[in-house]
């Protein structure tokens, strides 16, 4: 049975997206078969990102919100203090998980951990991401590089939802965002505990026995 290391998961505080991204690409780009996955969780300042085939249409008043074009799928999102990003470094091959699973486990572990905030999360079929009372609570995009991922979700935790009315969100006109702290009777969420939370079932659903949080 093929050992191999564990998965490695940071917590990074708060990044801007910029470097992030350089970075992610340069592990993907370097990483080989002996390499351990990682996830990344963390938060960006005020950004949006525009997928590959994203179309200029869907972004209506960005104001001063950057707008970076980058290499994952999907249309136009926005980042921002509050919404944890999961970057999900994951080589996919290696583990033998098909692209669709994939996406459908990562999607799992939110459904997973708002089911103990005792809120009712699905998923649509025809519009990727993680939805409650129609609203939508988390995006997901990926770059699928030589079998192995990277990019991840976005987690609206606690943040300013007002951005996302700048833009059509993932290219859907009208669509409604929300987040977690809308339907917690706490006044206060933490965004770094709720990352720490999440990490069980990261674990579970990739399927990994070892790993490692700095």
């Amino acid at each position: 049975m093929t050992i191999y290391p564990p998965l490695i998961i940071r917590s990074l505080g708060r990044k801007d997206y910029v470097p992030c991204l350089a970075a992610m690409q340069q592990y993907t780009a370097c990483r080989n078969a002996d390499s351990p996955d990682e996830i990344w969780l963390l938060e960006h300042p005020p950004v949006f990102t525009q997928g590959q085939n994203g179309k200029a249409e869907h972004i209506l008043q960005p104001g001063d919100i950057p707008i970076i074009n980058i290499d994952r799928g999907g249309q136009v999102t926005y980042h921002g203090p509050g919404q944890l990003m999961i970057y999900s470094l994951i080589d996919i091959q290696r583990k033998k998980f098909k692209i669709r699973q994939f996406v459908d486990l990562l999607l799992q572990a939110v459904i997973d951990l708002l089911a103990t905030y005792n809120v009712n999360a699905y998923t649509k079929s025809d519009a990727p991401g993680i939805y409650v009372d129609h609203k939508k609570i988390c995006s997901i995009g990926l770059r699928i590089k030589k079998g192995c991922a990277y990019h991840g979700m976005a987690f609206n935790v606690a943040m300013d939802l007002e951005p996302f009315s700048r833009i059509n969100p993932c290219g859907f006109t009208g669509l409604k965002m929300t987040q977690l702290s809308d339907y917690l009777t706490t006044s206060t969420i933490c965004l770094e505990q709720t990352g720490r939370d999440l990490i069980p079932y990261l674990v579970k659903h990739l399927e990994y026995t070892q790993w490692l949080i700095y």
